[in-house]
């Protein structure tokens, strides 16, 4: 029988699960060294630990449950993680390295329901929520890559962009936070974690009473309801002046920063009216804290009614902005000679595992 990750639980969480089971306190803070400062894969290489204590963790728990089934390394160092959970469901993380340190960019579905028509994370439909010990397991995949390199590199920052709509696991991605937040494990600062949502305004209103300090992007990607419905499904259900409501009241409550995300499409949103268009959205009020992120687009083979925009395009789009006031900046693109796309190399490997024996995918 499939054993659950012991990464899922919070430290708390493991404090009280070994209390109920007749272990002190201290025992906890021994186990959580283990996983997140030495780093161990498996529960033998707890040596200071109870001998009883590990018997029960190891009775009840695996330490992770992902397999590494592909790896791509791109020649600017970075690095995509296609990654096999207990089910034999595969999702994506991926390494990033910038001048500020170096960024893991995790996954929290299996496949995506928001329907975003550009997307290559949607082409599979969501099977099912990724568990807190899923996603954290992700990090430390990437984290013991780093140390078998022995260069004493360590993750900085985190993403929460990969496969799925984080804020539709809501729970699962609070404790995720929890574990990598915690000072006394990995201890990856809340000002370098950013949550990147397509709009779900329910939950950014919870998300910002929880205080969790991180950062909050939304994928706004158009301007007007017409053209976002046209392109991202989740705007019929939650239109933007609905979303818009939901980043006021997270910026008035927490005075931190948001990034909208706009990835341009060629002849589809990146002319000088949609970012006249876009600037008046955003308005004099919203300004001083919103920071519009430019993403040129990584075309995806299953949709091809989608180019990416030219270059001259970008410019002059980042220009009209800047020139109403707006902070903006362009995404730094990674893994260019790579499956870049988010969900590229999963939906690429499941084609070549559907194809008839002999079969080449397209």
């Amino acid at each position: 029988m499939n054993r659950p990750s012991l990464y899922g639980l919070t430290l708390d969480q493991l404090t009280a699960w070994l209390g109920e089971r007749g272990h002190k306190k201290s025992r906890a803070a021994q186990v959580w060294d283990w996983l997140y400062r030495k780093r161990v894969t498996d529960f033998a290489e707890m040596t200071d630990v109870h001998a009883d204590c590990v018997k029960v963790l190891a009775e009840s728990f695996d330490i992770t449950t992902l397999r590494e089934h592909t790896k791509q390394q791109s020649a600017d160092g970075t690095v995509k993680l296609l990654l096999q959970l207990q089910d034999g469901n595969l999702i994506e993380t991926v390494l990033m390295r910038h001048k500020f340190g170096l960024s893991v960019c995790v996954t929290t579905q299996v496949g995506c329901n928001i329907g975003c028509s550009f997307c290559a994370s949607g082409l599979i439909k969501k099977s099912r929520d990724l568990s807190s010990g899923e996603i954290v397991g992700q990090l430390m995949k990437v984290q013991q890559h780093l140390d078998q390199a022995g260069q004493g590199e360590k993750v900085s920052h985190i993403v929460v962009m990969g496969i799925g709509e984080p804020f539709d696991n809501f729970e699962n991605l609070v404790d995720f936070l929890t574990v990598v937040k915690d000072h006394k494990g990995l201890a990856i600062g809340a000002r370098h974690i950013t949550v990147s949502t397509s709009g779900l305004a329910d939950k950014i209103y919870e998300f910002t009473d929880r205080s969790l300090q991180v950062n909050l992007a939304i994928s706004l990607h158009a301007p007007n309801d017409e053209l976002r419905t046209r392109i991202m499904k989740i705007n019929r259900a939650i239109p933007i002046e609905k979303l818009m409501k939901a980043v006021d009241y997270y910026l008035e409550k927490t005075n931190r920063r948001i990034t909208l995300e706009y990835i341009l499409l060629k002849d589809v949103n990146d002319r000088k009216e949609h970012a006249l268009e876009l600037a008046e959205l955003i308005g004099d009020k919203r300004k001083p804290l919103a920071n519009v992120n430019l993403i040129p687009y990584n075309p995806v083979d299953e949709h091809s009614q989608y180019q990416r925009s030219a270059q001259e395009s970008i410019l002059a789009f980042y220009d009209t902005l800047k020139k109403q006031g707006v902070s903006v900046s362009v995404r730094l693109e990674h893994g260019a000679d790579i499956d870049a796309a988010c969900g590229q190399l999963r939906s690429k490997q499941l084609k070549e595992e559907a194809a008839p024996e002999g079969a080449t995918s397209a």
